[in-house]
């Protein structure tokens, strides 16, 4: 992937992008602020864009204007910041990950072939807080039910719940007891009604829209 790094702290860069290019990436721009960020992922048009959060100007306004202007660049949090407040903020300005510095290379690694298959970048501990954050503040929240052909339904809201915390096609149907097929077909008809081009697009949607409610 051609990836641009955006972080003030020009050693953690340069440690980064030695990683990714030992790993077949090609990092073709650094940025330590939020202009210059916004900049080069409109010039260079990167697959990815590894963005700080704590960065001058702000690395969750840089994500916004970016995915607002470049849709098609994915943007993948990697920052110190456990704040649920910057989590969901992330997520809402157009994040599809959210990953923590202090991560192992492998970790990194596997969360950077994700978003290469068009999936969301987040941990199992990082999705485990999305899913409670949610249950809590969603509890007792009801679904509008109506006639709107767009609305999931409860199948497919579990089907999206398990898809948010990481889990592939044979893990969902394994824990729902349902074929591999099955699951497919469900998450056509999600990317299909959220308007979505990958799991990470239909990920980012639902937390940023709170389509999965608490149980």
């Amino acid at each position: 992937m051609r990836i641009l790094l955006a972080d003030d702290h020009a050693l953690f860069r340069d440690g980064v992008g030695s990683l990714l290019v030992a790993w077949g990436h090609d990092v073709v721009g650094q940025a330590a602020d939020r202009d210059t960020a916004v900049a080069l992922a409109s010039s260079l048009r990167p697959d990815l864009v590894l963005m700080d959060v704590a960065m001058p100007g702000d690395g969750i306004e840089a994500t916004r204007r970016i995915a607002t202007t470049e849709p098609g660049v994915a943007i993948v949090m990697l920052t110190a910041s456990e704040a649920t407040d910057d989590l969901f903020a992330a997520i809402k300005a157009g994040a599809r990950g959210y990953l923590l510095k202090n991560l192992e290379s492998g970790e990194l690694r596997s969360m950077l072939d994700a978003v290469e298959r068009g999936e969301a970048a987040i941990t199992p501990a990082i999705a485990a807080r999305i899913l409670g954050e949610l249950a809590r503040t969603e509890a007792g929240a009801t679904r509008p039910s109506g006639t709107d052909p767009d609305a999931l339904t409860d199948r497919e809201l579990e089907v999206l719940r398990l898809v948010v915390a990481g889990m592939r096609n044979k893990e969902i149907a394994a824990e729902l007891g349902i074929s591999e097929n099955t699951v497919k077909f469900h998450l056509r008809n999600i990317l299909d009604k959220l308007h979505a081009q990958s799991r990470a697009e239909a990920v980012a949607r639902a937390m940023r829209e709170g389509l999965i409610t608490g149980s």
